[in-house]
């Protein structure tokens, strides 16, 4: 057997593994990841890939949440408003339809109906970040104008399409209900009601004001069956959310599972490294200048 007196070769490659190995070990603890590159381990590094794809995507989701549920809220919280107006204007009518009331009295009263037609536009008219919540997918148009030759006082400029935005991957929710539904819908037509219960005060006609009343009752009515809706959107939205956030966890988990670093064994790992160098090179030390005698004799 022949044994080959020159180690060098060998030494300078245990030199340069150790090398590798201490840049390895410093590379994990400053950035306490496993993977700092694909070559480290390629198919971790693929799976880090999906991993950040599939967070991404869910963030978006939990902003698509968010921002619709502000909307969502904006909406419900406005036909809470809706519903305190008609109530006021059906009290009004109450009143105006007593035989107790002079016909100056439900002049006045029609006047209070009035205000209370304008505060109920301002609400069908309500925006959120810069867009019109009741105007089907016309967002940018102002949904209700008021128009004193329209049967109902106003004229709608909406559409009445609907928008929808993806909270989950396959799940989408609708955002709202078309103004001309909520506030003309043909189960309840709150703008045509107060109108009519104006006209019918400003007639003294006892019996008018009291149909008016009676049609103004039931949008009241129809407005709150609408307003289910929205309840319901959030009710979905606050389950998603609950969903994207334990989903957020798990993709972390996941991520830390592939990349976290023990930063113990990395640390054992560096020192290990740096023996090894040491050793290398106290090693090399002593045999560079014997190799380098040999070849001068």
């Amino acid at each position: 057997m022949r044994v080959n007196p020159n180690f060098t070769p060998d030494i300078l490659t245990d030199l340069y593994i150790s090398q590798s190995q201490e840049q390895t070990a410093l590379e994990q603890i400053s950035t306490g990841q496993l993977i700092n590159m694909p070559s480290d381990n390629p198919a971790g590094a693929a799976t880090l890939v999906e991993n950040l794809s599939q967070q991404n995507q869910t963030d978006q989701f939990l902003q698509n949440t968010s921002s619709v549920e502000g909307l969502l809220q904006t909406a419900d919280s406005t036909l809470s408003s809706l519903v305190e107006s008609l109530n006021q204007a059906i009290s009004l009518g109450v009143q105006g339809a007593s035989s107790t009331v002079s016909l100056e009295d439900q002049q006045q009263i029609a006047q209070q109906v009035q205000g209370i037609q304008t505060q109920v536009l301002q609400l069908a008219n309500t925006s959120y970040q810069g867009n019109y919540i009741f105007a089907g997918t016309a967002t940018t148009a102002v949904p209700f104008t008021a128009n004193s030759s329209a049967p109902d006082g106003v004229t709608y400029n909406g559409n009445n399409n609907t928008n929808s935005v993806e909270i989950a991957e396959g799940r989408s929710v609708q955002t709202n209900l078309p103004g001309s539904q909520i506030f003309q819908g043909s189960g309840g037509d709150v703008m045509g009601s107060l109108q009519q219960l104006v006209t019918a005060l400003q007639s003294g006609n006892n019996t008018s004001i009291g149909n008016a009343t009676n049609q103004l009752s039931t949008a009241l009515n129809y407005v709150s069956q609408q307003r289910v809706f929205y309840g319901n959107a959030m009710d979905q939205l606050t389950s998603n959310q609950a969903f994207l956030q334990q989903e957020q966890v798990n993709l972390q988990s996941q991520e830390n599972t592939v990349d976290g670093v023990n930063m113990a064994q990395a640390a054992t790992n560096l020192s290990q490294a740096q023996v090894t160098q040491n050793a290398t090179l106290a090693a090399l030390a002593k045999i560079v200048p014997v190799t380098l005698l040999n070849y001068l004799g």
